[in-house]
């Protein structure tokens, strides 16, 4: 019996230890722990009762964009995220990233949200504070990082039809199999709804309509194993994004399409690997109506935005003991893009064309180290450096009738060093008791949009700078973090924020009749504030909350000094959410969500206010049989007017009205 015990036990250790695939990045670091986290589950991204992932961010109170509307109604030039109250335009101040990759459209900055279906996700992890290191540049409020759900997290098949207010309807189906020792997953995603009148009732006229939109995306991943440690991650795809603005000759449209290779390493020498490709095609006209909003008439035709981007991101981690973590590694990155428009319409026809764009580049180094003493006290900071360069930028104007030159610039190549870095501290007195603190400076160069491209909503004009420098951010936090027990969470982080050189829409020009502005740097917008985050669960109860307070100011002189001391336009000061959920046997769920958000300016001269807003979601999900299931939703329940924007004359938008959702999904094995 002996001897066929060391048999046995010598034949096991023979046989080679499985390999593993995770389809996950790199573990997260030792030092994460000291700066203010926000999880996102995936039950919470597979329930929300929108259905969409904008929607869903909302979860972590602070999240906003430039328009309180979402992707089905908001133009997308207005959808940039951003945290901590630090004001916002098109581009994005917080970094978005699908794993590991950059998802803001390499022209504007913003975010296409159709082509981020939450259902293809396994979890965000949303950090609130500058970024520095291994993040690279742009992640001036913070980083939202989306990791695509794993093979354990996916069903072999799945989908769902969902139809709803406005005929609307959403159609989605994703495919999951074993290939050898890895995984490939297929999806994709269908909405489309004849949408609302965004003018809200008492100002609409003949010209007002619904704004309809149409949607589609597809992804498809495949994670692999080529060698005992080593794992191969491939991901494509493509999107398209129709959208009206509710006027004749306000339709808009996105063309997408992305790839991505990420070689992972696993054994003592963590690395990783990883290059990318963004293609977009993107289109939009503008028109102007009449004073008693009988007619629309076309004003610009921005009729073709081709834009590149790539990049590439190489980390290692040397293996330097279990309480010692050490990452280091380069980065590059790259946009190209240019706006082809037709403008100054002449009954019904263009008489002038304009072509404006440039090239974006950033080449930068970072180490980052963390240290944990004896479980109690985390000690973490990094650095990096970047050399940014804006080049080949120009802008031309002409008559079409002749071709004559109207105008005829080539802006100076611009180049320069740029330093960053953060340190933070987290010290756990007591088990359930945990405190922090961080400290960071980080930057984000002007998209390629802001640089070049004028642009018109209604009968506001906004013209482009050439000359803009980059946004720098200084910021310090304070926060606690208390967890009694497993199911009980409470925590809370003070800030303070500088962001020097902020690009903002400035007012040179506030006629009734339309405004005037200019992108320029203002000297800087200061926020201060608190952020809260609490949940509690027990037995088939659920509770989550969290609440964001920012004071944020504006510090300007020059052309701009009448902006001193005056709110950034769109930023409110409270933000809160706060859901309840419930689980019955055989996977009956119920929940509802509150949100609310205080009144905020649409303007930068604080003369334009948007109410505040209280809204209330809810979703029921029923399970029949084999897998089967159906769902009632409802978003707005209470039919609140939330509004997201108003004219010099007075006009208001809202975002979405009360929408009932009833659907039927099926989840295989």
């Amino acid at each position: 019996m002996a001897f066929a015990g060391v048999s046995t036990a010598s034949a096991a250790a023979a046989q080679p230890a499985p390999i593993i695939v995770t389809g996950h990045g790199l573990p997260s670091s030792i030092g994460d722990s000291a700066y203010d986290l926000k999880i996102i589950t995936r039950e919470r991204l597979t329930g929300s009762a929108s259905d969409r992932l904008e929607d869903v961010l909302r979860d972590a109170a602070g999240f906003h964009q430039f328009r309180r509307s979402d992707s089905r109604s908001a133009h997308p030039t207005s959808q940039g995220a951003s945290l901590r109250g630090l004001g916002g335009n098109a581009s994005s101040r917080a970094l978005v990233l699908l794993d590991g990759v950059p998802v803001a459209d390499p022209f504007g900055g913003w975010i296409d949200w159709p082509s981020l279906d939450p259902r293809r996700l396994g979890y965000v992890r949303v950090t609130r504070g500058g970024g520095a290191g291994p993040f690279g540049s742009g992640a001036l409020a913070g980083t939202i990082e989306l990791a695509s759900a794993a093979r354990g997290e996916l069903p072999l098949l799945s989908g769902g039809i969902a139809y709803g207010s406005r005929d609307s309807l959403i159609a989605d189906a994703a495919l999951a199999g074993d290939v050898g020792a890895g995984y490939v997953t297929i999806s994709g995603r269908f909405d489309r709804g004849d949408g609302f009148i965004p003018v809200v009732e008492e100002s609409r006229g003949s010209a007002d309509r619904p704004a309809d939109y149409r949607q589609w995306s597809t992804r498809a991943r495949a994670v692999v194993p080529v060698g005992d440690d080593t794992e191969l991650q491939a991901s494509a795809g493509a999107f398209g994004d129709d959208r009206e603005r509710g006027v004749a000759s306000t339709d808009n449209s996105t063309r997408g399409a992305d790839a991505s290779l990420r070689l992972l390493g696993r054994g003592s020498w963590a690395w990783e690997a990883l290059a990318y490709l963004q293609s977009r095609e993107f289109s939009s006209r503008f028109a102007s109506v009449s004073d008693d909003r009988s007619t629309a008439n076309l004003v610009l035709d921005q009729h073709n935005v081709p834009a590149t981007g790539y990049g590439a991101k190489l980390e290692l981690r040397p293996p330097v003991g279990d309480s010692t973590e050490i990452r280091m590694g380069l980065d590059y990155r790259e946009s190209v893009g240019r706006t082809n428009e037709l403008y100054f319409f002449v009954g019904g026809l263009p008489t002038r064309a304009r072509r404006a764009g440039g090239r974006n580049v950033t080449i930068g180094g970072f180490v980052e180290g963390s240290h944990a003493l004896a479980d109690r006290l985390v000690l973490t900071g990094g650095a990096r450096i970047d050399r940014w360069q804006i080049k080949n930028g120009g802008i031309r104007e002409w008559t079409l009738a002749t071709g004559d030159s109207l105008r005829g610039e080539s802006f100076a190549d611009r180049s320069h060093w740029e330093p960053t870095g953060r340190a933070a501290i987290a010290w756990q007195p007591a088990s359930a008791l945990t405190l922090r603190a961080a400290g960071y400076f980080s930057y984000r160069l002007p998209t390629l949009n802001e640089l070049y491209r004028p642009f018109r909503v209604g009968a506001d004009t906004t013209v482009a700078n050439a000359a803009l420098r980059p946004e720098r951010l200084a910021g310090v936090e304070a926060g606690v973090e208390f967890q009694p027990l497993s199911t009980v969470r409470l925590g809370a982080t003070l800030f303070w924020n500088q962001l020097d050189n902020a690009i903002a829409n400035v007012t040179l020009d506030d006629d009734p009749e339309g405004s005037l502005r200019q992108r320029q740097n203002l000297d800087a917008i200061r926020a201060r504030g608190l952020e809260i985050d609490a949940s509690f669960s027990h037995g088939p109860w659920s509770f989550a909350a969290s609440y964001a307070y920012a004071d944020s100011r504006v510090r300007a002189s020059g052309a701009a000094l009448a902006l001193d001391g005056l709110r950034p336009a769109q930023t409110p000061r409270h933000q809160g959410s706060a859901t309840i959920g419930w689980l019955g046997e055989g996977g009956l769920t119920a929940s509802v969500t509150g949100r609310y958000v205080s009144s905020q300016f649409e303007d930068d001269v604080n003369v334009r206010r948007l109410d505040d807003a209280l809204t209330f979601d809810a979703a029921l999900a029923v399970p029949l049989a084999a897998g089967i299931s159906v769902e009632a939703r409802a978003e707005n329940l209470a039919d609140r007017r939330v509004e997201a924007g108003i004219s010099g004359a007075g006009l208001i938008e809202r975002a979405t009205p009360r929408t009932l959702w009833l659907a039927i999904r099926y989840t295989g094995s």
